[in-house]
């Protein structure tokens, strides 16, 4: 199954800082832009660390409030706590950055992306060529962009890729209703295994929200033993390529 790559949904002008930028330039680079994060490259436009506004709102969460005494702080232990204290005290962006940066590459998926973006729990990817050179970034409102492919798009790629490249079925066998994402597929396959096959791959296709079965089958192959459905699998697929 083919997906959309991240190359094409990606914002190739993105807004950047080095490792010398300074805190208040950061601060207003992401308001002036109303972003909530950017990566840090070096000279050579590698990225070398990413800064969200969660970074920069360390500072004032250490800082103490107006009219009241000092806070009497402990001591902060662990890697995780030293890296709080260090950006709370940041001046420039190297100093405020978190690294290693989370990337993709223009030629991953956008499913891959996404994955990604939830495992790791961010909400942007600065996206980089072979040599790790910032290309762009993607973020995910850009990644939602794919629930925005029109219905008939996504019948024709359910139609080519499911039914006559995967399932060798001619395009009119099965009938097949998109209507706001949601995909009804109708109809008589040949085998009741053919039917999973066909379900799940018309889920995998990008702009998907969900798909109705409504399929039936002429064969319960379900019941025969493991060669005679590889025989007959075979005997198909010759018959098939004639």
């Amino acid at each position: 199954m083919k997906h959309g790559k991240v190359g094409t949904v990606m914002t190739d002008d993105v807004v950047r800082a080095v490792y010398a930028t300074p805190f208040k330039e950061v601060a207003r680079l992401l308001a002036d832009h109303r972003i909530s994060g950017l990566p840090v490259v070096d000279a050579d436009e590698k990225v070398i660390g990413v800064i969200s506004e969660t970074d920069l709102m360390m500072r004032q969460a250490e800082a103490d409030e107006p009219g009241r005494p000092p806070r009497r702080r402990r001591p902060l232990l662990g890697r995780g706590a030293r890296s709080m204290r260090a950006k709370a005290r940041a001046r420039t962006a190297g100093q405020l950055m978190s690294r290693p940066a989370v990337t993709v590459h223009a030629e991953d998926t956008i499913v891959q992306a996404a994955r990604t973006m939830a495992a790791r729990r961010v909400e942007r990817l600065p996206v980089v060529d072979a040599e790790d050179r910032l290309v762009g970034i993607v973020t995910r409102r850009d990644l939602l962009q794919v629930f925005l492919r029109p219905d008939d798009a996504i019948r024709r790629t359910v139609v080519q890729e499911v039914l006559v490249d995967t399932l060798w079925l001619a395009p009119q066998t099965i009938d097949v209703h998109v209507e706001e994402g949601v995909v009804t597929l109708s109809g008589q396959l040949e085998r009741r295994s053919e039917i999973p096959v066909a379900v799940h791959m018309t889920q995998q296709v990008d702009g998907v929200v969900a798909v109705t079965d409504k399929l039936t089958f002429r064969l319960d192959d379900s019941r025969l033993q493991p060669d005679e459905q590889a025989l007959r699998g075979i005997a198909d697929e010759w018959i098939r390529k004639l």
